[in-house]
């Protein structure tokens, strides 16, 4: 009997290192021809199983599958789509069995957050019901760090390496023009419940005192006049100020500082613009000449300037699914288990998916500064292994090589389309 085949997927905002966890994946698997047979990786994510579009890794060569190591974004394309509950749109689950039913697909491994690793433990749920049993392993991906059990996941510490550099480099930047020009610089990060990117920023802090001289977290609410104050207090003393913010911090009364009214595709407020807001409250407040910039889609990007620790990471949570699935594992995310901060040790564990679905870990109090503007020593002692080490990509002609993959899909096997709701 010829062995199952496993389809992999890509979930929700990319990230500098999910291609690491592909080529853990892709390379693993190829290992294990007589378990494993054909990897197909879905076109656009979890769209790609619905629409019954498939890519055929295996004819990807090993030089292909390797260069994946370091090329940021999703290589197979991913998708900000969450399926219903099982009793909302049934349907759409019993579509997903019937495609891998078709294609002979017994392994699937679902590379996202908290969201996807709902959807993997949903789909291993009824498999079991349908008599068409998938193996179900999660791989975690995020960058606001905000998956419970894992010490950190893959995506964070490349985007808290690019973080901290910007605001470090920013800093130098403002210092020396404040005399005559900006007086502050303001820096938006993601993070919308968790403040783990914003907290990066402080990482830059080389002195007490240095910048960055605030930083905005989700978790402390904010409070306008403090602010204010904090911010003319130390354009006073230093001669100049830089925030850190994160796109998620809110008004005492839990709304956003920067909430547009609208919904993204998994039912979440989006967000954005809270940086040219706080700019334009210090102008008419304080009067205080100012930029700001948003690290937006070049933070998590930003693979020219990624963590070893990351894309090391990122690796081995791919291979580690694999060899999860092959031992009869069922259900489960591989999680990074931290031994040590210094020096930096780790290693892997696993956890239930139906303890990850739908958790954030937000940042511990403990992690801030009692005046809620900072880090504590725990927290940087928490934050620093994982930025480092240098990673990379191979350069030609002063840029990044970097791979692009042909997504030509395979013959469908089902008649007609589905209806994606």
């Amino acid at each position: 009997m010829a062995p199952k085949n496993a389809f992999y997927a890509q979930s929700g905002g990319v990230t500098a290192v999910i291609n690491a966890s592909a080529c853990g994946v892709l390379e693993t698997a190829r290992l294990h021809p007589h378990k494993i047979g054909k990897v197909f990786a879905g076109k656009n994510g979890i769209l790609g199983a619905l629409n019954e579009e498939l890519i055929d890794t295996s004819l990807l060569s090993g030089a292909s599958i390797a260069q994946l190591r370091h090329t940021p974004a999703g290589a197979f394309g991913s998708c900000r789509y969450k399926l219903k509950g099982l009793h909302e749109n049934r349907a759409e689950y019993e579509r997903l069995i019937a495609v891998f039913e078709a294609h002979n697909i017994g392994y699937f491994f679902y590379n996202g957050g908290g969201d996807s690793q709902d959807t993997a433990n949903k789909v291993s749920q009824i498999s079991q019901e349908i008599g068409y049993p998938i193996t179900c392993i999660g791989i975690p991906k995020t960058v606001d760090n905000d998956l419970p059990f894992t010490d950190n996941c893959p995506g964070f510490g490349s985007v808290a390496k690019y973080v901290a550099i910007s605001t470090l480099e920013a800093s130098l930047d403002v210092a020396s023009m404040a005399a005559t020009s900006t007086k502050v610089f303001i820096l938006e990060v993601m993070g919308r419940h968790a403040g783990w990117i914003a907290a990066a920023g402080a990482l830059a802090q080389e002195r007490a005192n240095g910048a960055p001289h605030i930083i905005l977290f989700p978790e402390i609410p904010f409070q306008q006049a403090n602010f204010l104050q904090k911010v003319q207090t130390t354009v006073k003393t230093q001669g100049y100020c830089v925030i850190v913010v994160s796109e998620g911090a809110q008004h005492p009364d839990g709304k956003f500082l920067a909430q547009s009214g609208l919904k993204d595709a998994f039912g979440h407020a989006q967000l954005g613009g809270v940086a040219p807001y706080l700019a334009q409250m210090l102008k008419t407040e304080l009067g205080l000449k100012n930029h700001w910039a948003v690290a937006d889609y070049l933070q998590r990007a930003a693979r020219h300037i990624a963590s070893q620790t990351d894309v090391d990471q990122a690796y081995a949570l791919g291979k580690s699914a694999v060899e999860f699935a092959l031992s009869g594992k069922n259900a489960v995310m591989p999680i990074v288990v931290r031994d040590s901060d210094s020096p930096y040790r780790w290693h892997i564990e696993e956890v239930a998916l139906s303890k990850v679905a739908n958790v954030e870990k937000t940042l511990p109090r403990h992690y801030i500064s009692e005046d809620g503007y900072g880090i504590t020593p725990a927290c940087r002692a928490y934050l620093e292994p994982l930025i480092s080490g240098e990673a990379y990509p191979p350069y030609d002609k002063g840029l990044p090589q970097y791979i692009t993959l042909s997504l030509e899909t395979v013959a469908k096997k089902l008649k007609g389309s589905f209806a994606i709701a």
